[in-house]
């Protein structure tokens, strides 16, 4: 039960956002064993002023495509599925809409699962 936040720079097309948002359901689909239609997740676009990243940070030459993932899931994968999710992000957002892998920032938060209500003020995995 992933829940993604994306922040990007304003000016893409909604074919491209559409790309990001298929892209990271993909990779969660094969990497996380995410059922079908276990799709909860948001864009949202910054102006160039609202919009401010570490263009070098820890040696990777960032550009102003920079997309921001960020995953709030369940703590129930493993090391190896946590990387292979990331390496797949970044693969299916180069194949569309063609984002460098340079521009995928991905941060994973993880919490337990009776911290989850998907509706009618339950706790449906507690």
């Amino acid at each position: 039960m992933p829940l993604v936040h994306i922040a990007m720079r304003s000016g893409k097309s909604d074919a491209y956002r559409q790309a990001i948002f298929d892209g990271i359901y993909r990779a969660m689909r094969e990497t996380f064993s995410v059922p079908e239609d276990d799709q909860f997740m948001t864009i949202t676009l910054h102006d160039a002023a609202d919009f401010r990243y570490g263009a070098s940070y820890f040696g990777i030459a960032r550009s102003d495509d920079l997309v921001l993932i960020q995953i709030s899931a369940m703590n129930t994968r493993t090391l190896e599925q946590k990387k292979a999710l990331f390496a797949t992000i970044a693969a299916r957002l180069g194949e569309n809409p063609g984002l460098r892998p340079e521009d995928v920032f991905v941060n994973l938060i993880e919490g337990a699962r009776e911290n989850w209500s998907l509706g009618h003020g339950l706790a449906q995995y507690a």
